[in-house]
């Protein structure tokens, strides 16, 4: 890391910026962001806007096969598209949780009577717990997501209608 350049009265260390690129490409992520004291260097892909949307229409297929399973046996590979519609999304990356501690019962489960603000599940991000508030009063139709499953900005995690 001993190439730099100057720009607009910053030091920019190229080797530094190109290893960042490359963890992204490795890892898939969008951006990537590292901090040195006072010195900070952010690096993000142009099309970021295309990771969410190919990365879409795999929750809305997953429920199809657990559709399959006593749990959810009333829905449907149809309903999937309409229920993505309606579902409460994430508003970021991360892990999601359906409890609050390992071996307790979810915090909402499919036929579930919600109120707004009730928390519906946790995504976990940079340590810590997110949770996930329902928008309105309703009903829980379908839980999207598996617990300890990751998940990406703007991905369906639950139906409530």
């Amino acid at each position: 890391m001993t190439e730099n350049n100057t720009t607009g009265g910053m030091s920019v260390d190229i080797e530094l910026v190109r290893a960042l690129a490359a963890v992204l490409d490795e890892t898939q992520l969008t951006e990537i962001e590292v901090e040195d004291g006072d010195r900070k260097v952010r690096v993000a892909r142009k099309a970021a806007p295309a990771a969410p949307i190919a990365y879409a229409p795999a929750p809305a297929a997953a429920p199809a096969p657990l559709a399959a399973a006593p749990v959810g046996a009333a829905e449907t590979g149809a309903s999937a598209p309409a229920a993505a519609a309606n579902a409460v999304k994430s508003p970021m990356v991360g892990t999601v949780y359906l409890s609050s501690e390992p071996g307790t019962k979810p915090f909402v489960s499919s036929g579930q009577t919600v109120k707004a603000g009730d928390t519906l599940l946790i995504v976990e991000a940079m340590k810590v717990m997110n949770p996930i508030l329902a928008p309105s009063a309703g009903t829980v139709k379908q839980v999207l997501v598996e617990n300890g499953q990751p998940v990406e900005f703007d991905q369906p995690l639950v139906v409530v209608e």
